[in-house]
């Protein structure tokens, strides 16, 4: 308990699903955690406070420089600057399976917009906030689809795949700031959007006949790793990938 203690994390896409755990793992963990969402933040926000946690909702759209920009701004005001950005915002559960020859321009671009480029626009925002600490830890949220080349999720396994060329360019060009840049390539977990979509059924069997853990992943699975990486426990660690999956995938 108190791993994250006096420190301030963003989370994006943290309205709801996996960005909301770790949202709230973050804050159990003593962290002032700002829950950063195009969608409303309230609900996850009363929670967190509710449980005796420090957080603040702030409408964030990380495809959009000012409302980046204005998020920072507010953050510092309100909580002092930022050491902890989980870049988790992401198009994935809404994703229509489909051959990539059917996969329109239109389309691939919306999913690169936010999967890619949003990571990219919120560190930054971000960087200059951790700058001003002396310090900063960014996790990206990969997917282990960029390990195994799932089928039918072209435009998806891409932007995950750009997200760690990100991961090991940043960290080389950070680390002399002290801000350390590390990745989870996360499983198929089921998380509300993944469980109420019956077009991951066939992909939900394969994986877990895959794992070494036989059972269903969950949001909360992923919470030890990101610990791990927000925390002191990780301040020799920077440019790496960590695929946390239950072992469906070994690399």
């Amino acid at each position: 308990m108190n791993r994250l203690e006096n420190k301030v994390a963003v989370v994006t896409g943290a309205a709801q699903g996996i960005g909301a755990a770790y949202a709230r793992g973050m804050a159990i963990e003593g962290a002032s955690v700002v829950v950063a969402d195009v969608s409303d933040t309230g609900s996850v926000v009363e929670e967190i406070l509710a449980a005796g946690g420090k957080a603040i909702g702030v409408n964030t759209d990380v495809t959009n420089d000012e409302s980046l920009a204005e998020m920072v701004a507010t953050t510092e005001d309100k909580l002092g600057p930022i050491e902890i950005l989980i870049n988790n915002a992401a198009i994935f559960a809404s994703i229509k399976l489909k051959p990539f020859m059917q996969i329109d321009n239109d389309e691939l671009d919306a999913v690169l917009r936010v999967n890619a480029r949003g990571p990219f626009q919120a560190t930054k925002a971000v960087v200059p906030s951790m700058r001003k600490n002396g310090r900063g830890k960014i996790i990206n949220i990969s997917s282990g689809t960029f390990l195994r080349g799932a089928p039918m999720f072209c435009h998806y396994v891409a932007s995950k795949g750009a997200v760690v060329g990100q991961t090991r360019a940043l960290a080389r060009e950070l680390g002399g700031d002290n801000i350390l840049v590390n990745c989870i390539m996360v499983g198929l977990t089921e998380s509300e959007g993944v469980a109420s979509n019956t077009q991951f059924d066939a992909a939900r069997g394969g994986n877990l006949a895959a794992r070494i853990i036989q059972r269903d992943m969950l949001p909360e699975d992923l919470l030890g790793t990101i610990y791990y990486l927000a925390s002191e426990d990780s301040d020799f660690v920077s440019g790496q990938c960590f695929n946390v999956d239950g072992g469906a995938i070994s690399a």
